[in-house]
Protein backbone atom coordinates (compact mmCIF):
# COMPACT_ATOMS: atom_id res chain seq x y z
CA UNK A 1 0.00 0.00 0.00
CA UNK A 2 1.34 3.50 -0.71
CA UNK A 3 1.55 5.83 2.20
CA UNK A 4 1.13 9.67 1.19
CA UNK A 5 3.88 11.61 2.83
CA UNK A 6 1.68 13.24 5.66
CA UNK A 7 0.68 9.43 6.56
CA UNK A 8 4.42 8.30 6.72
CA UNK A 9 5.16 11.56 8.58
CA UNK A 10 2.17 10.74 11.27
CA UNK A 11 3.65 7.03 11.70
CA UNK A 12 6.99 8.76 12.61
CA UNK A 13 6.23 11.21 14.70
CA UNK A 14 3.12 9.41 16.59
CA UNK A 15 4.60 6.01 16.32
CA UNK A 16 8.18 6.56 16.42
CA UNK A 17 8.12 4.36 13.06
CA UNK A 18 11.82 4.08 11.46
CA UNK A 19 10.47 2.52 8.63
CA UNK A 20 8.15 5.24 7.57
CA UNK A 21 11.32 7.80 7.66
CA UNK A 22 13.41 5.21 5.83
CA UNK A 23 10.68 5.49 2.98
CA UNK A 24 10.80 9.25 2.93
CA UNK A 25 14.01 9.44 2.41
CA UNK A 26 14.16 6.98 -0.37
CA UNK A 27 11.02 8.54 -2.08
CA UNK A 28 13.29 12.35 -2.15
CA UNK A 29 16.82 11.27 -1.81
CA UNK A 30 17.88 11.42 -5.96
CA UNK A 31 15.75 14.80 -6.11
CA UNK A 32 17.46 16.45 -2.52
CA UNK A 33 20.77 14.74 -3.36
CA UNK A 34 20.52 16.17 -7.57
CA UNK A 35 20.20 19.54 -5.68
CA UNK A 36 22.88 19.90 -3.44
CA UNK A 37 24.81 18.06 -6.17
CA UNK A 38 23.92 20.90 -8.44
CA UNK A 39 24.97 23.40 -5.48
CA UNK A 40 28.26 22.18 -4.77
CA UNK A 41 29.41 20.54 -7.45
CA UNK A 42 31.21 17.82 -5.15
CA UNK A 43 30.06 14.38 -4.68
CA UNK A 44 32.06 13.75 -1.54
CA UNK A 45 30.54 17.65 -0.33
CA UNK A 46 27.20 17.07 -1.50
CA UNK A 47 26.77 13.79 0.73
CA UNK A 48 27.92 15.72 3.34
CA UNK A 49 25.67 17.86 2.89
CA UNK A 50 22.93 15.13 2.35
CA UNK A 51 23.50 14.18 5.79
CA UNK A 52 23.98 17.37 7.53
CA UNK A 53 20.64 17.70 5.65
CA UNK A 54 18.46 14.94 7.05
CA UNK A 55 20.22 15.66 11.01
CA UNK A 56 18.86 19.05 10.70
CA UNK A 57 14.96 17.25 9.74
CA UNK A 58 15.44 15.10 12.81
CA UNK A 59 16.23 18.03 15.08
CA UNK A 60 13.39 20.22 13.41
CA UNK A 61 10.89 17.41 13.33
CA UNK A 62 11.04 16.37 16.68
CA UNK A 63 11.63 20.28 18.59
CA UNK A 64 7.88 21.21 19.01
CA UNK A 65 9.94 24.83 19.00
CA UNK A 66 10.78 24.17 15.67
CA UNK A 67 9.43 24.89 11.68
CA UNK A 68 8.13 21.81 11.23
CA UNK A 69 4.39 21.91 11.12
CA UNK A 70 2.03 19.55 8.97
CA UNK A 71 0.13 22.07 6.06
CA UNK A 72 1.82 22.11 2.61
CA UNK A 73 4.56 18.90 1.25
CA UNK A 74 7.18 17.85 3.38
CA UNK A 75 9.40 17.89 0.39
CA UNK A 76 9.23 21.31 0.05
CA UNK A 77 9.84 22.37 3.98
CA UNK A 78 12.81 19.25 3.44
CA UNK A 79 14.27 21.22 0.24
CA UNK A 80 14.04 24.51 2.44
CA UNK A 81 16.73 22.97 4.50
CA UNK A 82 18.68 21.38 2.02
CA UNK A 83 18.66 24.79 1.03
CA UNK A 84 20.14 26.74 4.04
CA UNK A 85 22.50 24.06 4.44
CA UNK A 86 24.05 24.46 0.81
CA UNK A 87 24.15 27.86 1.32
CA UNK A 88 25.78 27.83 4.61
CA UNK A 89 28.35 25.88 2.87
CA UNK A 90 28.75 27.90 0.06
CA UNK A 91 29.47 30.97 2.17
CA UNK A 92 31.93 29.47 4.66
CA UNK A 93 34.18 28.85 0.98
CA UNK A 94 33.00 32.19 -0.15
CA UNK A 95 32.76 30.29 -3.68
CA UNK A 96 30.03 32.70 -5.04
CA UNK A 97 29.98 36.34 -5.01
CA UNK A 98 27.62 38.73 -4.22
CA UNK A 99 25.49 39.31 -7.33
CA UNK A 100 22.31 41.84 -7.84
CA UNK A 101 19.33 39.86 -8.22
CA UNK A 102 17.62 42.06 -10.83
CA UNK A 103 14.60 41.95 -8.94
CA UNK A 104 12.89 44.29 -7.05
CA UNK A 105 14.72 44.94 -3.81
CA UNK A 106 18.29 45.40 -5.86
CA UNK A 107 19.81 46.68 -3.03
CA UNK A 108 19.67 43.46 -0.94
CA UNK A 109 21.78 40.95 -2.16
CA UNK A 110 20.96 37.33 -3.78
CA UNK A 111 21.97 35.60 -0.22
CA UNK A 112 20.14 38.14 1.86
CA UNK A 113 17.05 36.71 -0.33
CA UNK A 114 18.17 33.48 -0.62
CA UNK A 115 14.88 3.51 -18.20
CA UNK A 116 15.75 -0.52 -17.29
CA UNK A 117 16.96 -1.30 -20.61
CA UNK A 118 20.41 -0.14 -21.39
CA UNK A 119 20.93 2.05 -24.21
CA UNK A 120 23.17 1.13 -27.12
CA UNK A 121 26.74 2.73 -25.92
CA UNK A 122 26.82 5.62 -28.46
CA UNK A 123 23.61 6.54 -27.88
CA UNK A 124 24.36 6.82 -24.07
CA UNK A 125 27.75 7.98 -24.65
CA UNK A 126 26.14 10.81 -26.77
CA UNK A 127 23.27 11.45 -23.69
CA UNK A 128 26.31 11.30 -21.42
CA UNK A 129 27.88 14.29 -23.06
CA UNK A 130 24.47 16.02 -23.57
CA UNK A 131 23.51 15.78 -20.00
CA UNK A 132 27.82 17.08 -19.29
CA UNK A 133 27.32 20.07 -22.34
CA UNK A 134 24.19 20.96 -20.03
CA UNK A 135 25.66 20.68 -16.31
CA UNK A 136 28.46 22.53 -17.78
CA UNK A 137 26.11 25.30 -18.72
CA UNK A 138 23.65 25.78 -15.65
CA UNK A 139 27.28 25.97 -13.98
CA UNK A 140 27.35 29.19 -15.25
CA UNK A 141 24.17 30.81 -14.79
CA UNK A 142 24.32 33.60 -12.88
CA UNK A 143 23.48 31.88 -8.92
CA UNK A 144 19.61 32.96 -8.70
CA UNK A 145 18.70 31.75 -11.86
CA UNK A 146 21.13 28.56 -11.64
CA UNK A 147 18.71 27.82 -7.90
CA UNK A 148 15.88 28.12 -9.76
CA UNK A 149 16.82 25.79 -12.52
CA UNK A 150 17.98 23.38 -9.68
CA UNK A 151 14.82 23.16 -7.91
CA UNK A 152 12.56 22.94 -10.57
CA UNK A 153 14.44 20.14 -12.33
CA UNK A 154 15.86 18.48 -9.99
CA UNK A 155 14.05 18.74 -6.80
CA UNK A 156 10.86 18.73 -8.71
CA UNK A 157 9.45 21.58 -6.96
CA UNK A 158 6.15 24.00 -8.14
CA UNK A 159 7.18 27.57 -9.15
CA UNK A 160 4.89 28.68 -6.17
CA UNK A 161 6.92 26.33 -3.56
CA UNK A 162 10.07 27.82 -5.14
CA UNK A 163 9.21 31.30 -4.76
CA UNK A 164 8.09 30.28 -0.98
CA UNK A 165 11.63 29.04 -0.68
CA UNK A 166 13.79 32.04 -2.30
CA UNK A 167 11.79 34.48 -0.29
CA UNK A 168 10.63 36.10 -4.41
CA UNK A 169 7.47 36.46 -5.70
CA UNK A 170 6.34 33.66 -8.39
CA UNK A 171 6.64 35.82 -10.99
CA UNK A 172 10.31 36.69 -10.00
CA UNK A 173 10.75 33.11 -9.87
CA UNK A 174 9.14 32.62 -13.44
CA UNK A 175 11.34 35.56 -14.45
CA UNK A 176 14.60 33.93 -13.82
CA UNK A 177 13.73 30.49 -14.99
CA UNK A 178 12.71 32.70 -18.51
CA UNK A 179 16.40 34.36 -18.19
CA UNK A 180 18.12 31.30 -17.23
CA UNK A 181 16.61 29.36 -20.11
CA UNK A 182 17.04 32.23 -23.14
CA UNK A 183 20.82 31.98 -20.99
CA UNK A 184 21.30 28.33 -21.42
CA UNK A 185 20.26 28.60 -25.18
CA UNK A 186 22.78 31.17 -25.40
CA UNK A 187 25.82 29.21 -24.48
CA UNK A 188 24.24 25.49 -25.98
CA UNK A 189 24.00 26.72 -29.52
CA UNK A 190 27.62 27.36 -30.07
CA UNK A 191 28.44 24.31 -28.13
CA UNK A 192 26.41 22.35 -30.74
CA UNK A 193 28.07 24.19 -33.84
CA UNK A 194 31.62 23.51 -32.31
CA UNK A 195 30.48 19.65 -31.88
CA UNK A 196 29.40 19.62 -35.34
CA UNK A 197 32.38 21.08 -37.10
CA UNK A 198 34.46 18.47 -35.25
CA UNK A 199 32.68 15.73 -36.79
Amino acid sequence: MHRSDEQLVTAYLERGDQQAFRVLVERYQEQIFGYLMGMVRNREVANDLFQETFVRVIDAMHDRRGSYTRQGRWIAWVMRIARNAALDHLRSRKKWQDVPSGDDDDSASFWDRLPDEALAADIELHNKEQYEMLDACIDQLPPEQREVVLLRQDADLTFREIAELSGVSINTALGRMRYALINLRRMIDPQKKKQLAEI
